[in-house]
């Protein structure tokens, strides 16, 4: 990029990247709360790259972990005396445990590639999924042995999670999340359930009359419980055995269900995310309930921080018809620099609003932009002066 667009940027950009203040920062204490798990009156959860622990009921959480990697899908042991997770320590992602207590984790693979941990069978044997054993790319179950660091590969292909039932059988979601979050999807990498008794000679679907997503299963009562799209949004549901009599458990409208569990020898409740918090719902009652958590935590990573080289912010970058121009787009925000000398002009000045993928438009003087300023990402006009007032062109955006 021309240098003295390169200096004007940076100028700018070292004011644009600063975070909130430290006294907007210390008046919320709560955080973004994902995959949680529960053992009686104890609730594990992830948030901010590590492991927390706190009450079932709600209140404020103590770290577990403090590495800098990634600790992901906590599990607690049957007996509530272990906890298993998938973890960064080493570089790539293996499986561990420790103490629920807290303490040293213990590493239990050594594959080289991503290890996640599923959960725990009955007789304290530890489930996780992985690439490591298969010869193309497709998820397998292993059962492990934390006592001898055995592992059994469970004879499927393509399993990515399941749960077994009194039996021996296996209930278990076909393919691995494939990485988009398009609502509603019905492509050839859709999760779904099946179904494997023990020594069978292949699975069975369980959802073929149903396109969409089922996955995360559970097995609570002779029923099997699960996540799935069917209403629009992804919710708890249960079906029998045999994948008949289905019900629906939860109704929410906004935010999808995602990473339930079930919480052993705590009454029958099952706990799940849904936005940035954690719920729980009664397996009894039928009803869920908010779980109200805190930390106490010092938010290391939303302590003030220059930046030295805001260009490594650039997202997006787009000549003007002429030459003369150069829209940017850094951190949610656009800007107009001109190519020899002139002004930088700051486009877009709204808080809380991400623009993205800023271009010119054929007349030189007009921007389209992609804003979620209504709440949808949607296509905005911008005047590249930075003068006018912008305008919004689409307004029934669902996923762009």
């Amino acid at each position: 990029m021309h240098r003295s667009i390169r200096a004007i940027v940076t100028s700018a950009l070292l004011i644009t990247l600063l975070p909130c203040s430290a006294s907007s920062l210390a008046q919320s204490s709560r955080g973004y709360y994902r995959q949680p798990t529960g053992h009686g009156g104890t609730l594990v959860f992830a948030s901010e790259g590590d492991l927390w622990v706190a009450p079932l009921e709600g209140g404020t959480a103590r770290r577990l972990t403090t590495h800098h990697g990634e600790e992901t899908g906590p599990a607690i042991s049957p007996d509530g005396t272990t906890l298993a997770f998938s973890a960064q320590y080493e570089g790539p992602t293996e499986v561990y445990t420790m103490p629920l207590s807290g303490g040293l984790p213990t590493r239990l693979t050594w594959e080289g590639s991503r290890a996640n941990v599923v959960g725990w069978k009955a007789d304290g044997t530890l489930l996780y999924s992985t690439r490591h054993f298969s010869t193309s790319p497709n998820s397998q179950l292993v059962a492990l042995d934390p006592e001898t660091n055995q592992p059994t590969i469970v004879p499927l292909a393509q399993a990515n999670d399941g749960v077994y039932d009194q039996q021996g059988t296996l209930y278990f979601t076909r393919l691995p999340f494939n990485g988009s979050q398009t609502k509603r999807y019905k492509g050839g990498t859709t999760e779904n359930l099946w179904k494997f008794p023990l020594n069978a000679a292949e699975a069975t679907p369980l959802t073929p009359d149903y396109a969409g997503v089922s996955r995360d299963p559970m097995w609570v009562n002779d029923r099997l419980y699960f996540a799935s799209d069917r209403d629009g949004i992804m919710n708890l549901w249960s079906m029998a055995p045999d994948g008949t009599d289905l019900k629906q458990h939860t109704t929410h409208t906004d935010f999808d269900v995602l990473s339930p569990n079930l919480v052993r020898g705590a009454g029958g409740s099952i706990v799940y995310q849904q936005g940035s918090d954690i719920w729980r719902y009664d397996l009894a009652s039928g009803n869920s309930a908010l779980i109200d958590l805190k930390l106490e935590s010092d938010y290391e990573q939303m302590r003030e921080n220059w930046v030295e080289k805001p260009m490594d912010y650039l997202t997006s970058a787009h000549i003007s018809p002429s030459g003369d121009r150069v829209v940017l787009t850094a951190r949610g925000q656009v800007f107009v620099a001109p190519v020899g000398s002139g002004r930088l002009v700051e486009i877009t000045r709204g808080e809380g609003v991400r623009y993205r993928d800023a271009r010119f438009m054929p007349d030189g003087e007009t921007l389209l932009v992609m804003s979620d300023e209504s709440g949808e990402i949607e296509f905005w006009t911008f005047p590249a002066d930075g003068i006018s007032e912008p305008a919004q062109l689409t307004d029934s955006g669902r996923v762009l």
